[in-house]
């Protein structure tokens, strides 16, 4: 027997008998969710944690991504013109190998890929974020790349991580069909007389497994009944941190922590909600910044590696970012000040010291320094010129941080006009609180205790500088061209153009204060965080509930921008192709109906504000339900039928410019019931 038949028996035993032991200690988890041509299993068992995709068609691909590490492995397979049909044959199990420093642990699935024959084209063993950057740029760092080894019916990509550490393995046997190339020659997988390929693979990583947060510490029963929804957020909810997204998030994203939590406060189970709060603390740089992201596992070492340094996996942090620096004030306020049980844990959460030997409320209290510093220069002199910018050299700075997502702004309206004078409030009740008192010293709060007073000045001059005006004929004209130039019906979006025309707050501001005048999604988060007149309440909604293009509501969600009144220019930017175009995102629909509720819940709007919240509620209700199926997907588009908008699953297409996740932790808060946001 050769040592490589030899390897497999060891790593199967393995697999049987981690499989045995964790299936009498805990059930896993598994569950699919199927969109378009892509396959999508989950599974987690003990250290196991594991998203299998399984993409169809003449571009066929496997993706294994793991929460370790944010780690992973990956074919991309070349079938000539021919569709490749993926099936999962027998349910995902655990497989585990040891090796010298440390264990894998992984995933066997058996799949059957029917169609044609199939050659390997290309193989990433890696960080999913080498993975990721493959399907942008098509290159590969040349020292993760690694040589198949054949033998028999099998073929085997294995190797260390660079830093020497416990690497990946993956392994493709060919149970129906035939295997032929290596050396020199591709790896090619032969089907059998019936056109069928039957394959094991087995996949594995031996970076640190997470420690899964229990069922029973997510959400309480207060929750919606959703079972893809609570499998979804079970498998990104880990001890140590929430991961953003599966395949292409596994790892830490602050914004994405910090919405996800504001979102399903209403439900929220503590060891969830403080798990996401002390990921984000543990995480804030010197000034008090939030972080955006982190480079860790592979993707770490290579980046120390192209800085000259040693080959250290030591995590890296990106603090572009400017929109996380000003929620995390407003979801700790909501947590801590607003909810009965996060005000019974708050001095113990606090009080606790982190790695740094910090507590946490002097984290806190540091990006409270900051965000107060960072208002006080447009409270002195409220110019355009003042307002919180993107930073130099970069082009994104919010949630829509794709490179033309904000249309060449430089200033966004959602961090201006909501979440800095929200923020700010937020502070502000801090102190008036007393919870701060034993944590801070004089000085401190000195510092903070202007923060009501910035608030103020913030609520009333900065969205206003936002402001956008189109008359009647000139909307109406704007949103027939449009309509013309993308193919859609114009006639209901025209008949609902108002007298006095359309009112909105521009997407951003450019670097010379101009308005970037595209309609979007991003006025719902005035209606969740703050306490607007009844008027702008009524023009808000209004605006967004028009039918698109006019506004953004479609038949299967509200598209988060239109450039409907926007120069032509901006139309290709906004494309329903765009990451940030007229594309439907899961969560915004969740912000718009938290912030419709939030309103409701008001008792000094009258009759006639409260009647269009709710019309405004219901045709959201009716589009959320139109795209029940993708509900838990990062995003998605749409085609245009007799009318008629349908779902097109986003990344599917050869024009899409990147791809969903099938699994996306902010897409999760339609599990919300309810609302206990401050200011009801």
């Amino acid at each position: 027997m050769n040592s490589i038949s030899k390897f497999r028996l060891a790593l199967f035993a393995s697999s049987v008998a981690i499989a045995a032991a964790d299936a009498g200690a805990e059930a896993p988890l598994r569950f699919s969710v199927a969109e378009g041509r892509v396959q999508n299993e989950f599974f987690r068992q003990g250290p196991v944690a594991a998203h299998l995709v399984l993409t169809s068609g003449p571009d066929a691909r496997l993706v294994v991504a793991f929460p370790a590490g944010n780690s992973g492995a990956a074919l991309w397979f070349d079938s000539g013109s021919k569709a490749i049909n993926w099936q999962l044959e027998e349910p995902v199990t655990a497989a585990r190998l040891d090796v010298d420093g440390g264990t894998l642990h992984g995933i066997r699935a058996v799949l059957v890929a029917a169609g044609a024959a199939m050659t390997v084209k290309h193989a990433i063993l890696s960080s999913v974020r080498v993975i990721r950057d493959y399907g942008y740029t098509g290159e590969t760092p040349r020292e993760v790349l690694v040589d198949p080894v054949l033998s028999g019916r099998t073929v085997t990509w294995q190797r260390r991580r660079l830093d020497g550490a416990p690497g990946y393995f993956l392994l493709v046997e060919v149970l129906a069909g035939a295997i032929k190339g290596g050396g020199n020659d591709p790896v090619q997988l032969l089907p059998d007389k019936d056109g069928r390929l039957r394959l094991a693979v087995t996949a594995l990583s031996g970076d640190e497994p997470l420690m899964a947060l229990g069922a029973d510490g997510l959400l309480t029963d207060a929750a919606i009944q959703d079972a893809q929804l609570h499998n979804t957020l079970a498998f990104l909810s880990y001890r140590e941190k929430l991961l953003a997204g599966s395949w292409r998030f596994n790892t830490y994203f602050g914004r994405d922590t910090l919405m996800t939590l504001q979102l399903l406060m209403p439900v929220l189970e503590p060891p969830l909600a403080e798990a996401g709060l002390a990921a984000v603390l543990s995480r804030l740089n010197i000034q008090g910044e939030v972080a955006h992201e982190e480079d860790i596992g592979e993707y770490a070492v290579l980046r120390h590696m192209r800085a000259g340094d040693a080959p250290i996996d030591a995590p890296i942090y990106d603090y572009k970012m400017i929109d996380d620096d000003f929620m995390l004030p407003i979801v700790a306020a909501n947590y801590f000040l607003a909810t009965e049980v996060g005000r019974e844990r708050a001095v113990e959460f606090l009080a606790q010291a982190t790695d740094s030997d910090e507590t946490r409320a002097a984290l806190l209290l540091r990006n409270f320094r900051f965000v107060v510093s960072a208002s006080e220069a447009f409270a002195r002199d409220p110019r355009w010129q003042n307002l919180v910018a993107l930073r130099p050299g970069e082009h994104a700075g919010n949630w829509r941080d794709s490179e033309h997502g904000l249309g060449g702004g430089r200033i966004p309206y959602d961090v201006n006009g909501v979440f800095v004078p929200a923020a700010l409030t937020a502070i502000n009740e801090f102190l008036g609180s007393g919870l701060l008192d034993g944590f801070a010293d004089a000085e401190t709060l000195a510092a903070l205790a202007k923060a009501g007073d910035l608030a103020t000045v913030w609520s009333r001059e900065a969205p206003v500088l936002f402001e956008v005006d189109v008359a009647r004929q000139a909307a109406r004209s704007e949103v027939e061209r449009y309509a013309a130039r993308i193919g859609v019906q114009a006639s209901a979006a025209l008949a609902t153009v108002p007298q006095d025309g359309v009112r909105f707050r521009a997407v951003a501001l450019d670097g010379q204060g101009k308005a970037v005048q595209v309609l979007n999604s991003d006025e719902a988060f005035a209606l969740l965080f703050l306490d607007l007149p009844g008027t702008d309440v009524e023009r808000i909604v209004t605006t967004l509930m028009r039918p698109f293009p006019a506004g953004l509501l479609t038949d299967v969600g509200p598209v988060v921008a239109t450039p409907a009144y926007a120069d032509d220019a901006m139309e290709p930017l906004f494309d329903r192709s765009r990451y940030h175009g007229t594309v439907i995102w899961s969560w915004q629909q969740a912000v718009l109906s938290a912030g419709i509720d939030r309103q409701l819940a008001r008792n000094d709007h009258t009759p006639a504000i409260r009647e269009v919240l709710t019309q405004a509620r219901t045709k959201l209700a009716a589009a959320l339900s139109e795209a029940h199926d993708i509900r838990g997907s990062e995003l998605w588009s749409w085609s245009e039928i007799d009318g008629r908008y349908h779902v097109e699953p986003f990344g599917q297409r050869q024009q899409d410019e990147t791809e969903s996740n099938a699994a996306q932790l902010w897409s999760t808060v339609h599990l919300r019931a309810g609302d206990t946001v401050r200011g009801q």
